[in-house]
């Protein structure tokens, strides 16, 4: 079996390959071709002995399956989960090739480099290396190598789980993305994410009336009157609402005793972050606490047939609403209305997506698992769940009954604000410490739970 150090090197270059293959997904059905990706992973996985699965539901979209079958049938399976998709990228913002996966100070740089292809990477190295040594699982393991999570998944998790559950289907998943280490640097606690905000995207349309763009006044203009829904949505936050996980997040983020107490206070919450400062980089702590404790509306796309000389007739606005826990369909509707008086009338909503908040419990023989191989290296270390304000493919697996975590194992000089600014932002980039971490994790609990 591979050391240490060659499973590191492994999944340095596995990762600098998929960051190379450019598998941009920007939300068309064309884009992503994961295919390329797909077939990187299937040659990296070739020559084990293991039977490889290729599903395409779109041309181009390709998701690859591979299984180490298990002797215990009454055995739970495990699935390492890894997407190999990445979002758009502007490149006049970086400060190298955003897709030149190179390694430079200990850095892998590249699109993708944390969302998630350094996961996906290492869960690749180590399924081979299993698979090379004659692994015997008591349960099933499998390696899903899955497309289009960055836009919904249609293409990828939710087609594979309507038409082919079977092929993935597993008690335990271990996806995106844990590990960031917080508090006392003595006695760390270590997330892993268990639960995330639901995702409910909206189409928003507002309609007026034609007309010649030199004569608009009192014209009936379109754009307008969706300007005012924008501004409306991006000035409506409704009262906070605390999920069972807040307490443990705010306590372990070391704050002062008097910022703790207002952040654990849904009446003082919201005054408390109108007086955090404006961080330059983005929207810093503020934005990250508000998302953890509140229904969130952004509007962020616009939509038009119209030209420069013609009174548009009809705009729509793509909205990205992500929701706590109880949001359901008819409350994303009512906060609408509500955040739009009197121009609710003039909307026409069309869903483009509607997925629940998710959530899995801890109290699993996979956390157990989790707990002990982190404390390996981080003897002293505890784990601490974690809801994110994301989305990922471990709601589809939830739905159907899974147990599924956002888990990797990240060096303790990261960040979690640098690291979070990577995410779809620009110079992303991962050290090869947190590789060698998570390649160790995975391992580790593969042998703990299957071994």
């Amino acid at each position: 079996m591979a050391g240490t150090a060659e499973l590191t090197n492994q999944t340095v270059d596995l990762l600098q390959a998929l960051i190379r293959n450019q598998c941009v997904n920007d939300g068309t059905p064309e884009s992503g071709q994961e295919v390329r990706n797909a077939d990187l992973l299937a040659t990296w996985l070739e020559g084990s002995g293991l039977d490889l699965q290729r599903y395409e539901p779109t041309p181009g979209r390709t998701s690859l399956v591979a299984r180490i079958e298990g002797f215990d049938s009454s055995a739970p399976s495990l699935c390492l989960m890894g997407h190999t998709d990445v979002v758009p990228v502007s490149p006049e913002g970086w400060s190298r090739d955003p897709f030149g996966g190179e390694l430079v100070d200990g850095e892998v740089w590249g699109r993708g480099a944390v969302d998630m292809l350094n996961l996906t990477a290492a869960q690749a190295v180590v399924f081979r290396s299993l698979a090379d040594r004659g692994f015997r699982p008591r349960g099933d393991l499998i390696f899903f190598a899955v497309a289009d999570e960055e836009s919904g998944s249609a293409h990828g998790a939710r087609w594979m789980a309507d038409h082919e559950w079977d092929a993935i289907a597993a008690d335990y998943v271990l996806t995106e993305n844990g590990g960031l280490h917080s508090g006392n640097p003595d006695a760390p606690t270590i997330g892993m994410n268990v639960a995330e905000k639901g995702v409910a995207w909206r189409r928003l349309t507002v309609r007026g009336v034609p007309g010649h763009g030199s004569t608009p006044y009192r014209s009936d203009n379109a754009l307008v009157k969706a300007a005012a829904v924008a501004q409306r949505l991006a000035g409506y936050s409704p009262d906070p609402h605390f999920h069972e996980l807040w307490r443990a997040q705010v306590e372990a983020m070391g704050l002062p005793d008097e910022h703790r107490d207002q952040l654990l206070d849904e009446d003082r919450i919201d005054d408390y972050l109108a007086g955090l400062p404006r961080s330059p980089t983005g929207n810093g702590l503020a934005g990250h606490v508000h998302a953890c404790t509140h229904t969130t509306f952004s509007p962020n796309v616009v939509v038009s047939p119209g030209k420069t000389n013609t009174i548009p007739d009809r705009v729509s606005l793509d909205v990205d609403i992500r929701t706590m826990p109880g949001d359901s369909t008819e409350e994303v509707a009512a906060h609408l209305r509500e955040a739009l008086g009197d121009l609710a009338d003039e909307v026409e909503t069309e869903i483009l997506m509607d997925d629940s908040a998710s959530s899995s419990r801890i109290d699993t023989a996979l956390w157990d698992s989790l707990e002990r191989a982190v404390n390996r290296p981080f003897p002293s270390a505890r784990l601490n769940p974690q809801f994110i304000v994301g989305f990922t493919d471990s709601r589809v697996y939830r739905e159907m009954g899974a147990v599924a975590y956002g888990a990797g194992l990240l060096s303790p000089a990261v960040s979690a604000g640098e690291f979070s600014r990577r995410f779809h932002g620009n110079d992303e980039r991962i050290d090869v410490e947190s590789l060698s971490l998570t390649a160790g994790l995975y391992l580790d609990v593969c042998e703990d739970l299957l071994g």
